[in-house]
């Protein structure tokens, strides 16, 4: 049983910054924006590490169906499903197979159309299979809060995102002074543009209407002919 001085498990992992151990696998399509769509992967070895480390009595187990890791549909692919236990408390997980497109892996091969043209999936063999297992341990080990931002698409854990938005709260306070100064001292359109594009730039919350330095750019404007 936790202390009640001590962080629960979930508060505990939910902190922990796993970016350096993301990666990044490219899938050979693109986003809307014509960039290239790539998946993020937490590395098993060192999030099981972790976990582990901290929750030495932390165990998983992989289920099975018929003595086999997977539960296999024919129409519609094969799934896997972890289970982890910390600290007497117990989650589900489950995860299909899937190739790296993400799209569900069968037994047999299948095409669908993109409108780059057709494309493939290949049949399931038991390293995909495998590789879905340990990816499902992660997701697992995600709701116990290990890397749970990632599946949220945030870019830090919510911690480190909570100090690092009072950080920029208390940057932008702190040169707002300045670029009030900046402002008045403006003689022409074309300096009150500049003035505003590196202010709003900046801080993006400068360009909301009300805002202070929003406030000293039209009166400065509205008192240049």
């Amino acid at each position: 049983m936790e202390k009640k001085n001590e962080k629960s498990v979930f508060a505990t992992l939910n902190a922990i910054n796993v970016n350096e151990h993301v990666e990044k696998k490219k899938t050979g399509e693109k986003n809307p924006d014509g960039t290239e769509k790539t998946l993020s992967y937490l590395s098993w070895v060192w999030a099981w590490g972790q976990v582990k480390q901290l929750y030495p009595d932390a165990s998983y187990e992989v289920k099975h169906w018929d003595g086999k890791p997977y539960l296999c549909d024919e129409l519609i692919g094969f799934m896997v499903e972890t289970s982890v236990t910390i600290h007497g408390e117990t989650m589900t997980m489950w995860l299909p197979v899937m190739d790296n497109k993400n799209k569900a892996m069968k037994a047999a091969p299948y095409t669908y159309k993109t409108k780059y043209g057709e494309k493939e999936v290949a049949p399931a063999t038991m390293f995909d299979i495998n590789t879905a297992i340990m990816r499902c341990l992660v997701k697992n080990l995600a709701m116990f809060g290990l890397g749970l931002y990632i599946y949220a698409g945030e870019d830090l854990p919510e911690e480190d995102a909570k100090q690092a938005k009072e950080a920029a709260t208390a940057a932008a306070a702190a040169d707002l002074p300045k670029a009030i100064e900046e402002t008045k001292a403006c003689k022409s359109r074309d300096e009150i543009n500049a003035v505003w594009s590196k202010w709003t730039g900046k801080y993006p919350e400068f360009a909301t209407q009300g805002h202070e330095f929003y406030n000293a750019v039209v009166e400065v404007g509205q008192s240049i002919k």
